[in-house]
């Protein structure tokens, strides 16, 4: 029988967290990409386990993946996101906070994704059209946003790309985000489907084009089947290339940060 899209963005995400749960707390060797950014075999191996269970259902897609870039001619317009560990310098400090996300985008759109937590043993995922989380027990529960933690992820992990406009810093000090909200830092995109299972209000990064994203493909498909605002630091959709993410619960939240966001932009911008 043949697998559906979303079984086996499920099956090839929970292949990756296998892997990585395996791994936790071991040696692990470490290949370094950028100043202060590596990756560890665990990385490699959990990528390798994922895209065995993809290209055995779906060898005529391309993958493009974290660590081996893109394979597959894809001409079919079919291309799997594989972030295989997300939160690697979480993991490699035997820290309990990483993800495993896959997803596939069909033209311009995703239209299935699976974000594992390979500690908790949780799966959140989405068909495209709603988002659940499939806990130990193997049920599935319907995400449903909540602003009423006041916890706002963000992204404090260099580069800073839109520092002109906007800095995570800045507005940790700005007095009105301490009125209105506590901030967090959990550094990786788990935190966004947190978003959309209503364990936290809102998350706020500023890197560029995450809708293409390998580490925020799921996690904003995951907000936007559950039903969350999701924009860029602009307001605009991601889908018309403006910089950042901010994914709030509700339009309450959404309007209230980027009212803070605009704060530290240039004269011109603030409203």
């Amino acid at each position: 029988m043949s697998i559906t899209d979303q079984a086996l963005a499920i099956g090839a995400a929970e292949a990756g967290a296998a892997v990585v749960g395996s791994r936790y707390g071991s040696a692990l060797t470490r290949v370094m990409k950028t100043a202060g950014d590596f990756a560890t075999a665990a990385d490699v191996e959990a990528e390798h386990a994922i895209i065995d269970v993809l290209r055995a259902a779906r060898p005529d897609d391309a993958v493009v993946a974290e660590e081996s870039g893109r394979t597959g001619a894809g001409d079919n317009g079919r291309t799997w996101l594989v972030d295989p560990l997300c939160g690697t310098l979480n993991f490699a400090a035997r820290t309990m906070l990483a993800s495993v996300n896959v997803a596939l985008r069909v033209g311009p759109d995703v239209t299935v994704a699976a974000s594992v937590d390979p500690f908790a043993d949780e799966v959140f995922w989405t068909d495209g059209t709603a988002a659940y989380v499939r806990g130990v027990a193997g049920t599935d529960e319907r995400l449903v946003p909540s602003a009423e933690s006041t916890l706002v992820d963000l992204n404090l992990d260099p580069p800073f790309p839109s520092r002109d406009v906007f800095l995570a810093a800045r507005l940790l000090a700005d007095e009105g985000f301490v009125e209105q909200f506590r901030p967090r830092v959990v550094s990786t995109s788990l935190a966004v489907a947190w978003v959309a299972a209503g364990r936290r209000a809102a998350y706020v990064t500023d890197r560029h084009d995450l809708r293409n994203s390998v580490h925020f493909a799921a996690g904003i498909a995951l907000c936007e089947a559950a039903g969350c605002v999701v924009t860029g630091l602009d307001g605009q959709p991601l889908h018309t290339g403006g910089d950042g993410l901010v994914v709030a619960a509700d339009e309450r939240t959404h309007a209230a940060l980027l009212t803070l966001i605009r704060k530290q932009g240039p004269p011109s911008t603030r409203s």
